[in-house]
């Protein structure tokens, strides 16, 4: 009955210490788990299949279900199988999903574990998320389409997402499960018509989700999921943040995937990445800020600087910064731990585990006393020390509990008169065992005879083989094993009954007290999460005053104007893993006047993608509030980065290297504004040279276009062609990187210059990268045959004869030189702006007809 109500997860019965399944949960966990399939008698012709694991070991289990992409239904006993007739009731008492999980040892620490849910109308969609096991709960509207919504998903990172039922066949909830490995359930249409009437009245809603129907259903849906899987109150979940995604800087997918943030593009990993550099939190819910302030930089001027000064002034106070870190290292994930208050699942460690966190909140305070800056002022405000929570704490449970809350060793001495009372009868009952067998032992004469207890017989007295002769009359044989019997007498069960009452009494008072001061603790939800979110936010600014300190980093000035003036700039991350002091700076200006667009050329392997990319982590780190890789920097704020990098296919979706390529071009050229910084390092490539070339060009001329986008942009590039455009395009400038040619072999100095690179030599490098010399001898045989071919076809084509392998520039028929130079005159004095379409086809026409001429 219970599996056909949760047909869709692999149902755990409990059953004694064992979680089991049955039918075909069981063969399916067997094959999962690698466990042996066995079976049960229930009354059928065959053994039902069945396997189980112990429910003490179990979390480990369900991870790896969860990580499979299985739901988890956990059915326990829910009555006392002392006071139960027949079948033991029992219930499913929650549901676990990839989203769903509140076990800590399932999660990782320096990551949110989000479900989100997803509602679409038209082209926009409303989403909601959270984290259960921290109650950080978001919604938002995506206004720009599918593309939108997948960036979001990007900084969000979504365990699992809920969508309705009537959207199933929807292609955006197949791309996403592709492109991010997410598990999507599909869930009643219903929970996503609910108004506000489906959200607790304790939680808070803002006027904006009010006014925002489709994110007010997505939450409801989010909310009514989490009622459903959890069967429990989520009170740690207090209010819905509603957020503009315009209050953040736009980083698309492919942003945040080619300036590896947080996970390198080649192996997935966290070393080599910025956030690798620039994490040095002591706490988890630290990390798991430093990465959201990392995916949601800022863009007001006035909140980035109030971070900047506060990062300043730590990094000043060297010794106060220090004695911050040390304490934060003895603050336990206090976040998690009131997700684990708020749902019932905290455990007596889980309250020492918090109190030992809020003991370091008073110094904590004291230090942050002497700091001037408003956003530790703040902070310093918001920082509750919780003495009361403290005091309860210590004076109610052990120092050292137990793991379980069912087993008793729970309360303190002292704390409650009556488990005093019940512990001190338990003890003195022992006493008498241990008395008891002494004298048992001087009045029998057996030396060896001893008191033994296990669960089904209670306590007895066992003698050996060769002592049976020496056993009184008294005593009453229970049981006989190999090598010994086993007898109880009238004194031993009446102690028995004594000891065991009080045992059983004590275990019963000491969980109930239990759960009495772990009310009264979850009561303070609010101060606790408050403080919580405070320490977050401090251990990320010494975060970032400890790795401006510790890598010479400086203080961003911040400005509106759009200019982006970088003095000796370093890549973070590459500067972190070469050799120290080997890493080449240099300096970058853009603006959004004369300097636009600078068209970067150079060898492939001298640093152009290492200076784009620098850039943008530049401009990143400054609006996340983090002092930055440079000699000095002005930031003028940006609203979005787009980058468009290297080569790559996308075979799931079924694209091309260069389609790829282009899809991420056009997503540039639909969203990039006059305020967004551009980086583009190489288009075209994909195709045929001429193909490309135009396509760069064209490109080249549309974002610079001031009229059109005017967007700041660094634009790397191995056609030379481009650096024509210099002088023909406003704002255009050239840029290359410095190469010293040593014979036939050549040292890249990855010195950004202005001008345009002379040569590609890609040849050279190749023979750096290891390639044969028989390859790189025949390669410029080739190179020199292609190159004067091309000369011959241009001579063929301007009818300009040869002498000697070269070109007689003084036969060129003088007449057509006329009527070329006359078309030139007339197309560098054109009004191209300003033509009609009717005028630009008589131009046309009129400049054919004269071309024509020339043949």
């Amino acid at each position: 009955e219970i599996k056909e109500k949760y047909s869709d997860a692999i149902l755990f019965f409990r059953l004694g210490d064992f979680y089991e399944m049955f039918f075909e949960d069981a063969k399916l966990v067997s094959r999962e788990l690698e466990l042996t399939l066995t079976g049960k008698s229930c009354g059928l012709e065959e053994r039902v299949p069945m396997c189980g694991v112990p429910f003490h070991s179990s979390s480990s289990y369900i991870a790896r279900l969860i990580n499979n992409g299985h739901k988890v239904a956990v059915c326990e006993q829910v009555e006392d199988p002392s006071l139960a007739k027949g079948l033991v009731k029992r219930e499913v008492v929650r549901i676990v999903t990839p989203g769903t999980v509140t076990d800590t040892e399932m999660l990782d620490d320096k990551k949110n574990n989000y479900l989100v849910s997803i509602i679409k109308q038209g082209k926009e969609f409303g989403i909601a998320y959270i984290d259960i096991s921290t109650g950080e709960f978001c919604s938002t509207i995506i206004v720009d389409g599918e593309s939108g919504l997948i960036n979001e998903m990007a900084k969000i990172k979504p365990s699992e997402i809920i969508a309705s039922e009537k959207q199933k066949d929807e292609s955006i909830f197949k791309d996403i499960r592709k492109i991010f490995n997410v598990f999507v359930s599909f869930v009643c249409d219903k929970d996503f018509t609910e108004g506000i009437s489906g959200i607790s009245h304790h939680i808070k809603i803002s006027k904006e989700l009010m006014e925002n129907k489709l994110s007010l259903r997505a939450s409801t849906a989010l909310l009514s999921y989490v009622s459903n899987t959890q069967k429990s109150a989520i009170s740690h979940i207090e209010s819905i943040k509603w957020y503009f995604v315009c209050d953040y800087m736009s980083l698309d997918y492919t942003a945040i995937k080619n300036l590896e943030l947080t996970k390198t593009i080649r192996g997935g990993n966290r070393k080599g990445t910025l956030i690798w550099v620039l994490d040095k939190t002591k706490t988890s819910m630290g990390a798991r800020k430093l990465q959201n302030w990392m995916e949601r930089p800022l863009v007001n001027v006035d909140s980035i600087n109030n971070r900047l000064d506060a990062v300043g002034e730590l990094k000043d106070k060297f010794i106060e910064r220090n004695k911050i870190m040390e304490l934060l290292q003895k603050v336990y994930d206090i976040e998690r731990l009131a997700g684990k208050l708020s749902i019932g699942n905290a455990n007596s460690r889980d309250l020492i585990s918090l109190k030992n966190s809020f003991n370091q909140l008073p110094k904590i305070k004291e230090i942050l006393r002497d700091l001037k800056s408003s956003m530790i002022s703040n902070i310093s405000e918001n920082i509750d020390k919780l003495e009361d929570v403290v005091n309860l704490i210590e004076s109610s449970i052990a120092d050292e509990p137990p793991v379980t809350i069912k087993d008793g060793g729970i309360i303190k001495d002292g704390f409650n008169k009556q488990v005093d009372k019940l512990r001190k009868a338990t003890k003195d009952g022992k006493k008498w065992i241990a008395t008891f067998e002494g004298k048992e032992r001087e009045a029998t004469g057996i030396k060896n005879l001893k008191i033994g207890f296990n669960k089904i017989f209670g306590y007895y007295i066992e003698v050996t083989k060769s002592n049976y002769k020496l056993v009184p009359e008294t005593y009453v044989r229970k049981q006989t094993l190999a090598n010994c019997e086993r007898y109880i007498t009238k004194d031993l069960k009446e102690i028995e009954d004594t000891i065991l009452g009080a045992e059983d009494k004590l275990i019963d008072l000491e969980y109930n007290l239990f759960l009495e001061i772990r009310d009264n603790v979850a009561s303070e939800i609010k101060r606790i999460k408050r403080t919580s979110e405070n320490i977050a936010i401090l251990d990320v600014l010494c975060s970032f005053a400890e790795v401006a300190q510790r890598m010479n980093y400086v203080k961003p000035e911040m400005s509106k104007d759009g200019i982006l003036d970088i003095k000796d700039g370093r890549h973070p991350v590459v500067e972190k893993v070469i050799d120290e002091n080997s890493f080449v700076p240099n300096d970058t200006y853009l603006d959004t006047d004369d300097n636009r667009l600078s068209v970067i050329t150079g060898p492939n392997m001298a640093g152009k993608s290492t200076y784009m990319r620098q850039v943008a982590l530049i401009v990143l780190m400054a609006q996340m509030g983090s002092f930055v890789s440079a000699r000095e920097a002005k930031i003028g704020v940006v609203d979005k980065i787009f980058t468009r990098i290297g080569a790559s296919d996308d075979l799931a979706l079924g694209q091309s290297t260069f389609m790829v390529e282009m899809n991420e071009v056009a997503n540039i050229i639909d969203n990039a504004t006059k305020n967004s910084l551009i980086i583009l390092d190489e288009i075209g490539r994909g195709t045929s040279t001429y193909d490309g070339l135009s396509i760069a060009w064209s490109v080249v001329e549309h974002i610079a276009n001031k009229s059109k986008i005017g967007a700041r942009t660094l634009f790397a590039t191995h056609y030379h062609e481009l650096t024509e455009l210099e002088g023909k395009v406003d704002g255009v400038k050239n840029y290359c990187i410095t190469v010293e040619k040593n014979g036939e072999d050549i040292i890249f100095l990855r010195k950004i210059v202005r001008g345009g690179a002379d040569e590609s030599y890609g040849i050279c490098v190749a023979k750096l990268s290891g390639i044969p010399d028989s390859i790189i001898k025949r390669a410029k045989d080739i190179l020199k045959n292609l190159e004067t071919e091309e000369v011959k076809r241009i001579q063929r084509k301007l009818k300009i004869p040869i002498i000697e392998g070269q070109v007689d520039l003084f036969s060129i028929n003088r007449k057509e030189n006329k009527i070329e130079q006359d078309i030139i005159n007339e197309l560098k004095v054109m009004d191209v702006m300003g033509l009609t379409p009717v005028d630009a086809l008589n131009l046309i026409y009129k400049l054919q007809q004269k071309a024509n001429q020339c043949n």
